[in-house]
């Protein structure tokens, strides 16, 4: 079996200096899955280099794998601090361990935990009024993660 560690080396000497690995995983059948994400975005040609890159390091006739290089889709659950880091200022949704559901404005992040702006507008007297809070989270305190998507 192809070891994770090797395929994370390889991807690791491929990377560009704006990407990052998201995930990597190796099946007992050795499919391999490389998940690479860039401050930038992740367009098809970066696969397929990493594809390539990976494929010409192994050999099939050691040993049969199966490969796959993508990039994290954008309803995907954010998996590695950079991505927290490369979607900071911009809307996320957050579902805690408890099921709560929050969207707002991810305003700070690091290996403990994130801030959230959550604005919420409510009518009195016939005003609108905006209240806006910033509330703090932990890792382990949250289930996802992921980017709001909008057409604006």
């Amino acid at each position: 079996m192809i070891s994770k560690e090797v395929i994370q080396r390889l991807a690791e000497e491929k990377l560009a200096d704006t990407m990052f690995i998201v995930e990597i995983s190796v099946s007992p059948a050795n499919a391999i899955t490389v998940t690479i994400d860039s401050d930038t975005g992740v367009n098809i040609d970066h696969c397929i280099e990493m594809s390539r890159f990976i494929e010409h390091q192994l050999d099939r006739e050691v040993e049969d794998f199966s490969l796959e290089v993508s990039s994290p889709g954008l309803t995907q659950p954010f998996r590695v601090l950079r991505q927290y880091l490369k979607n900071l200022e911009k809307e996320v949704e957050v579902v805690t361990s408890k099921g709560e559901k929050l969207q707002g404005v991810l305003k700070s992040a690091d290996d403990s935990g994130f801030t959230l702006e959550i604005s919420k507008t409510t009518k009195i007297d016939g005003k609108k009024t905006t209240e806006v809070s910033v509330v703090g989270f932990r890792m382990d305190e949250i289930k996802t993660v992921k980017p709001v998507i909008t057409f604006k």
